[in-house]
């Protein structure tokens, strides 16, 4: 089968590799359909995320057929259409127990990371039963690939970790596709002001049509006094990190109200600056998360009942055997005016 394979920092190729194997009774092969590209993996490109290793195929996002299952699998089939969970979980362990399948002991984020993902024409899906999700007859394939990852991610890491609440006010740092996600999903909870800031003039535009109530290019405008002129100087409830980047954490650390929350999302490469001198007095509260998918069922449901219209976040379609030109396309996203793109198999 043909793969995208990572051979360190900024290297990467499609090419051939062997057809994955069922390895334990709970795996199953995945035919992909369609898949798309992370953030996180331009993350990985950039040499941010060491356990990824040379050789690994890249990918944890995507929609397929059920190609063969292991004996222990209970839930689903050969043939089966399924959509597959950034997440892989045991459901059996401590942190599984807890709803925290980002850290099960036998899976969380290893799909691209410790074991080859979902960028190539077969995965193998470990915890199978725990890990995929049928998908009816008829559904938008497009759609639902935005659910194996970016609306859990910004919904729990983002909107649940802040706290957003009806009325409350919203900074989202960051306005690609994971902070669009949660500006769509932080709509669940009628906060009266939803703040997008970027640099990216396109992206804004897309904020504003899905729902932003105020946009703030950081290459125009200083975002801390426009912040505050739009909060009565006194700063949002919710700050959301959504770039992974230390300025736009920092950025957060300045525009968060007293008894605010900072919720970060973004992949961190790099050490942040804590401005503890500041915030020690200001009944802040800063969360850190991995998703853990315990929000896919539901938002699976929205997404099926056209409450939440995913299919807006996509910009651009490839075939996966261009899987390359699209990592340029999605990387320089400002200039292709990108936000998520679909590679779909042959």
């Amino acid at each position: 089968m043909k793969a995208l394979v990572y051979h360190g920092p900024g290297q990467q190729s499609w090419e051939e590799k062997s057809k994955p194997v069922i390895k334990e009774p709970t795996d199953v092969i995945v035919k992909i359909n369609k898949t798309t590209i992370c953030g996180t993996d331009l993350h990985i490109m950039k040499g941010d995320v060491p356990t990824v290793t040379d050789g690994r195929t890249l990918g944890h996002e995507g929609v397929g057929i059920v190609d063969e299952t292991g004996n222990g699998v209970l839930n689903f089939k050969k043939g089966d259409h399924v959509l597959i969970s950034c997440i892989t979980s045991c459901g059996k362990c401590e942190y599984c127990r807890k709803g925290m399948y980002s850290h099960c002991v036998n899976g969380g984020w290893i799909l691209g990371n410790i074991i080859d993902g979902t960028q190539a024409e077969y995965v193998r899906i470990p915890h199978a039963d725990n890990s995929l999700y049928h998908i009816p007859a008829g559904s938008d394939e497009e759609a639902l690939v935005m659910l194996s990852d970016i609306l859990p991610t910004g919904f729990e890491c983002g909107v649940l970790n802040g706290k957003v609440e009806p009325g409350s006010s919203v900074a989202i740092i960051g306005s690609g596709p994971i902070g669009l996600a949660a500006l769509l999903t932080a709509q669940f909870y009628s906060p009266a002001q939803i703040i997008m800031i970027d640099m990216d003039e396109n992206r804004l535009h897309f904020a504003q049509e899905f729902g932003a109530t105020e946009i703030i290019n950081i290459n125009k405008d200083d975002a801390v006094k426009k912040v505050m002129s739009l909060t009565n100087n006194t700063g949002v409830d919710t700050a959301i990190e959504a770039v992974g980047v230390p300025s736009s954490f920092e950025l957060c650390e300045s525009v968060v109200a007293p008894g605010g929350c900072i919720a970060n999302i973004g992949v961190h490469g790099r050490s942040v600056d804590l401005h503890l001198e500041t915030l020690w007095s200001r009944n802040i509260t800063i969360t850190t998360r991995l998703v853990d998918t315990v929000t896919t069922p539901m938002l699976f449901k929205t997404v099926l009942s056209n409450k939440l219209n995913a299919s807006k976040l996509i910009t651009h379609r490839f075939k996966l055997n261009d899987i390359l030109h699209a990592y340029k396309t999605f990387g320089n996203a400002a200039k292709e005016k990108a936000l998520k793109v679909i590679l779909e198999a042959e």
